[in-house]
């Protein structure tokens, strides 16, 4: 195992994505537990190329409620430009910040870089309220997360472009909105919203409809795991799930998971909560595998980038290497220690305080915001209930509809949380939103094509489904080792913006 293991790690950059639990990024440690929690559909920046200069950030007043007339408070909103590919006439292309901090890394980097060449468009990007430095309120409370909501983030958006318009001269250009992930929605839901304001959309990855129990999502993860490996991956899984669950029947088996897998305190075997957050953070190990796999993320700087589901798969079928749950335990050791992390923490509790905090200086900032936009807008929680999946039964839907009670109060029920995803499907259409110049791009490797849109659902509203590839994989820059299918995707989304540019 060791001589494997040092092998991959030569080849791997020296930086590991931070994955958060049960709604992906997943981390499967707590020091750096910065921007989300349950497995969130995270769109990762590029790496900075060599030689660039990165436009400065920049500042725009934002209203902070624009559906109450009587709140006249302000805030600054961060957002980046470029203008070096615009000429006159040329569209705008717009880039919907997400559940994560803007990067400026994306202004200069990425396929819409190309387009923009090719179009001589300008480049604007505007970061999420409540994500990286654009901070609405003095802090994170509950009471000050009523201003955090996707109808929120969308009247930003339109304030915004009619700023920006009348700032920069754009008053007659098209606009074109890119988003990836839950900005992928956000893509969508813009053009339904305020289809006088932004030409089209190129929506990527973008789960549209909202959903208390997602159990989907581990569902193909077991099946991409099968498509891109075999069947002895799933099952030596299953078989390390069995083991560990045999293991937790006696104290001194939680001593031997305690060692195994390098807990940052002694497991205790009767404290569910902590056994179902061990679970649910070893899957996400494999889960994040999967939901990015071989998808160019190394232009960022991306430390596990070369570990993909060949290699994860390898390990787990590999006998010689030991035990299932040696092989199991193998990878969480592998993504600790290309992380820098001497141990892995498992207990709620600790998690639980992480989210808590309310300071915009300290604790899981970003992955507090991000869980409370699931317990109050989308569920999407992707809990073990499901049994066509090799991660066991220790997560289920319960485990993550307590957190939202745990981290903001008893009032976020699952009636609640339920009436609220209700609420988000009414309002967007879930599946079929009533849209024309959108497009919908997914990799069927990622799990979040699950909820989204992966065919046509009119000739204006076309859907790009793209065989082989992962999250967001078309939004990054291209490769030589790109699947000819990523390749026509990019090309075919370039097309569509040249046919909807020259409409009116």
């Amino acid at each position: 195992m060791k001589s494997l293991l040092q092998n991959q790690r030569g080849i791997i950059p020296l930086s590991l994505p931070i994955f958060l639990t049960g709604i992906l990024l997943l981390v499967p440690v707590f020091g750096e537990i910065s921007a989300k929690r349950p497995s969130h559909p995270y769109l990762h920046p590029p790496k900075k190329p060599e030689g660039v200069t990165l436009p400065p950030e920049e500042w725009f007043t934002q209203k902070l409620d624009h559906f109450d007339q009587a709140e006249t408070r302000t805030w600054s909103q961060r957002y980046y430009k470029n203008l070096d590919f615009y000429q006159p006439g040329g569209p705008v292309f717009l880039m919907i910040g997400g559940e994560g901090p803007a990067d400026a890394i994306w202004m200069v980097e990425g396929a819409w870089i190309t387009y923009a060449q090719q179009l001589n468009a300008a480049l604007l990007q505007l970061e999420h309220r409540f994500y990286g430095k654009s901070h609405p309120t003095e802090d994170s409370s509950v009471e000050n997360l009523v201003y955090l909501s996707s109808e929120q983030a969308l009247a930003d958006l339109a304030e915004f472009t009619v700023k920006m318009k009348e700032e920069l001269g754009f008053t007659d250009n098209k606009w074109i909105a890119f988003g990836g992930s839950y900005p992928g929605s956000l893509a969508a839901w813009y053009r339904l919203k305020y289809p006088d304001l932004v030409h089209a959309s190129i929506a990527t990855s973008a789960p549209l409809i909202a959903q208390l129990d997602f159990r989907e999502y581990l569902e193909v993860v077991r099946n991409s795991l099968a498509s891109e490996s075999d069947e002895r991956c799933n099952e030596a899984i299953q078989q390390a799930t069995d083991e560990i669950g045999m293991l937790l029947g006696r104290p001194t088996g939680w001593h031997l998971i305690s060692d195994e897998f390098r807990l940052c305190t002694v497991l205790d075997g009767t404290i569910k909560e902590d056994v179902s957050n061990m679970h649910e953070l070893l899957a996400e190990n494999i889960e994040g595998v999967v939901q990015y796999n071989k998808d160019n993320r190394a232009f960022e700087g991306v430390k596990d980038t070369n570990i993909t589901i060949n290699f994860v798969c390898d390990i787990m079928s590999s006998v010689e290497l030991g035990t299932p749950v040696a092989r199991y335990a193998a990878i969480n050791s592998l993504l600790l220690d290309i992380h820098g992390r001497e141990c892995f923490e498992h207990q709620y509790s600790v998690m639980i305080e992480e989210y808590k905090k309310t300071n915009w200086d300290q604790g899981a900032v970003g992955g507090r915001s991000w869980f409370y936009q699931t317990c109050s807008e989308f569920g999407w929680y992707q809990g073990s209930d499901s049994t066509e999946q090799p991660f066991g039964d220790k997560f289920p839907l319960e485990f993550f509809t307590q957190m939202c009670q745990d981290i903001y109060g008893p009032s976020f029920t699952v009636e609640f949380i339920q009436e609220a995803i209700d609420k988000t499907n009414a309002k967007y259409g879930g599946l079929t939103p009533e849209v024309t110049r959108v497009a919908f791009v997914n990799g069927n490797i990622d799990p979040w094509h699950a909820l989204g849109i992966t065919s046509d659902l009119s000739s204006e509203a076309p859907a790009i489904f793209i065989q082989g590839t992962a999250h967001c994989a078309n939004m990054y820059p291209p490769t030589p080792d790109d699947l000819p299918q990523l390749t026509e995707a990019r090309e075919k989304i370039f097309a569509l913006i040249q046919q909807w540019l020259s409409e009116e």
